[in-house]
């Protein structure tokens, strides 16, 4: 299932907790689909879905089934709008405090094993904006975890012409990781920052050698590999040397050239082997 998932900006708040309600009477009127422009599954997304304009989301999931019928990530992302996500996910749940960094899709991917249930989680949450997170709120997650049942469509498969092969049509990591870094960008111009960041963290970590496509995708990987090399090196004064050296190893996956991730992983790798021989 090749969805497009979307991430929550968190922001500092002194609360513990926030309680969020659904969208009221009083929210937009949905206008009638006859008179709605054809939108991408990625706009419907990124500017209904993601800022909780479910109606909208709704309508225009619907109209574009009807043009792409056969389109099983849309299916399955109006399955994720409309079911029930008690039944869907379980009623038992374990308390999350949003930090910093955290979005509606990592935590799917950390909790139900997939970053593209982010909007049955979110609506678990009563969320009305899943593009928002505050730091410090605390969020319900599933204690099913990653065998949480959640009633989506399992992908067709497809037998080559030579029947060599049996494989499930889902997105390539390639195509993917391109999917997230223009979703990355998508993200910038709309002033969410650390949502774009993480959201090029995801497409990195699926594809080490993606390459930036223009001055925004490259300004935003050097600022990505900038914040990965500062919390390595934090890591490194704390003596956290495993974690240090492992953050260090994927920042030069990406970036093999990285002149200060190299010295200081050497340092670190240096002290590693000192301290084994004490």
């Amino acid at each position: 299932m090749a969805l497009l998932a979307v991430s929550g900006c968190t922001r500092p708040d002194r609360r513990s907790s926030v309680v969020v309600t659904r969208p009221t009477a009083s929210s937009p009127p949905v206008a009638p689909i006859q008179d709605r422009h054809p939108r991408s599954l990625s706009a419907i997304i990124n500017n209904e879905l993601q800022l909780g304009r479910y109606a909208d989301g709704e309508a225009d999931l619907q109209q574009y089934l009807k043009q792409h019928p056969a389109d099983r990530a849309a299916r399955a992302m109006l399955h994720q709008l409309t079911a029930d996500p008690q039944r869907s996910l379980g009623e038992g749940w374990q308390p999350h405090v949003v930090r910093t960094g955290d979005s509606y899709s990592s935590l799917a991917a950390r909790y139900l094993g997939d970053a593209n249930l982010f909007l049955i989680l979110a609506r678990y949450n009563n969320s009305t904006n899943p593009s928002m997170l505050r730091v410090g709120e605390t969020l319900h997650m599933p204690k099913s975890g990653r065998s949480a049942p959640v009633a989506v469509e399992a992908p067709a498969l497809v037998v080559d012409t030579n029947h060599r092969d049996v494989a499930a049509v889902t997105e390539s990591r390639t195509a993917k990781a391109r999917r997230l870094q223009d979703e990355s960008v998508g993200l910038l111009d709309q002033g969410h920052n650390d949502q774009a960041l993480a959201r090029l963290g995801e497409a990195l970590a699926l594809d080490p050698r993606l390459k930036p496509v223009d001055a925004k995708t490259a300004a935003l990987r050097t600022q990505l590999l900038g914040s990965y090399h500062e919390r390595a090196i934090v890591l490194y004064r704390d003596q956290q040397l495993e974690q240090a050296i492992a953050l260090w190893n994927r920042l030069l996956a990406i970036d093999p050239g990285y002149e200060p991730a190299i010295v200081y992983r050497t340092r670190a790798l240096e002290l590693q082997h000192r301290l084994k021989q004490y």
